[in-house]
């Protein structure tokens, strides 16, 4: 989960994703032998163009996606460089305060996520 700090409190990055009209943090599958820090900070970095610091990491989330399972580890990251163009698999991003995030969230297990989050800041 991206994170920025700024005078109007902590905002979290969103990702809009086309294909599937959803809002959700950044996330992929690892490749092959890839670790899964690395994984995540390679999907932040393809999915917003963003360079991240890898920070503490956060509740693991289960969910069922098509009838699989699936289980995703997140960490909390602060970016230092880049900048988001749109591609065909994200098409824009929004920050947002924390509030505000809850709200524009499509799914239940990312607002679950926010809200375990939200008692770490």
């Amino acid at each position: 989960m991206v994170v920025r700090r700024n005078d109007g409190g902590t905002q979290a990055l969103l990702v809009h994703r086309p294909r599937y009209d959803d809002w959700s943090f950044p996330k992929g599958k690892a490749y092959e032998g890839e670790s899964d820090e690395d994984c995540a900070l390679r999907e932040v970095r393809e999915e917003t163009g963003l360079e991240c610091k890898l920070g503490p990491e956060l509740p693991t989330v289960f969910y069922t996606s098509k009838g699989q399972p699936k289980r995703v580890r997140y960490w909390l990251m602060e970016p230092f460089a880049g900048e988001f163009a749109p591609h065909r698999e994200v098409d824009e991003i929004a920050w947002l305060g924390l509030a505000e995030t809850g709200e524009r969230l499509t799914y239940e297990h990312d607002r679950s996520l926010l809200e375990r989050v939200e008692r770490l800041l």
